[in-house]
């Protein structure tokens, strides 16, 4: 396959998956703001744009509506929600020939309804909206595409994307000291809870949570399944990996899934935003080989914060 056409699947999977895991992280910050009303919200609203790598001038005092603007609605900010539909748009134009007629309709339309301005009354409809248009392109490219490299590519970047995002979201929880509520309404804004429930048949704990997220193996948000899934689509790539060969982001992510798979639970918790930030830069270490090795001729987008 040309580099061409494999860095834009690449990155069409990374893209749809960041826009719903930028959507999940917004609709738990907030939540969090609205259950905890004595948190400083311009210090939550700072460590919130901090996890997703973008700093503001400290003059300015930050509110939700903020934050909303920056990483939601604004096409020049990296990290934004838009940035990241119009970004899958594009790439889907490049890679026209290989992609369904269905997925690129899906994100073209994705694209030209998404909204400049949401209400402050609006914005859990339109998180809600951008994770229905996510699931509806992952699902078009489930039910339409062969299992060859396009289909490995656009895996690769969706699950490389949803560690880093998943990672991003858990971070978002050493931002207030808000009680047990907080950790219900994280595993619910990922699909979670009921899940966690079955796994533990108990009420969520902050080990317990942290562990769903991070190393069970069953639940596909999870680090470690997204990392797991990032090694299955290496070895259907290059059949050499599949038979005992080993490159540099394959010995990245089999450092990070050791560290995850071995490492206390305990240990994490207690340092949870540090644990985060070492998966984020695992994350981009693994992103990093992979360009060099597929695409080597091409400069690898990179949004605010990704090389930490």
């Amino acid at each position: 396959m040309l580099s061409r056409i494999a860095e834009a699947l690449f990155w069409i999977g990374r893209y749809v998956e960041r826009g719903d895991g930028t959507a999940r992280i917004l609709d738990v910050h907030l939540q969090l703001l609205l259950e905890d009303p004595w948190v400083d919200e311009d210090t939550a609203c700072r460590a919130l744009l901090s996890v997703m790598g973008t700093t503001v001038e400290s003059a300015r005092t930050l509110g939700r509506d903020d934050v909303v603007r920056m990483l939601a609605l604004d096409r020049e900010h990296a990290a934004s929600i838009a940035h990241s539909v119009a970004s899958a748009r594009e790439n889907a134009r490049r890679a026209r020939e290989i992609i369904s007629t269905d997925l690129w309709e899906t994100l073209n339309e994705t694209n030209a309804r998404m909204p400049r301005r949401v209400a402050s009354d609006r914005t859990h409809p339109f998180f809600r909206w951008v994770r229905d248009r996510s699931a509806l392109a992952f699902g078009v490219v489930d039910s339409s595409t062969s299992r060859d490299e396009a289909w490995h590519f656009f895996s690769l970047g969706r699950a490389i994307e949803r560690a880093d995002m998943t990672a991003r979201l858990l971070a978002t929880r050493s931002l207030t000291e808000a009680g047990g509520p907080s950790w219900t309404t994280l595993l619910r804004s990922c699909g979670a809870y009921e899940a966690h429930l079955r796994s533990h048949r108990a009420v969520p704990t902050a080990a317990s949570a942290v562990e769903f997220l991070l190393v069970d193996r069953l639940f596909p948000r999870s680090v470690l399944s997204s990392v797991l899934r990032a090694e299955e689509c290496l070895r259907g790539i290059d059949p050499a990996v599949a038979f005992g060969g080993v490159d540099r982001a394959q010995r990245v992510l089999g450092r990070l899934r050791s560290e995850l798979e071995y490492r206390p639970i305990g240990d994490i918790v207690r340092q949870l935003s540090e644990s985060m930030e070492e998966v984020q830069v695992g994350v981009s270490m693994a992103s990093d080989a992979i360009r060099e090795r597929y695409f080597p001729s091409i400069a690898m987008p990179m949004w605010i914060g990704e090389a930490l």
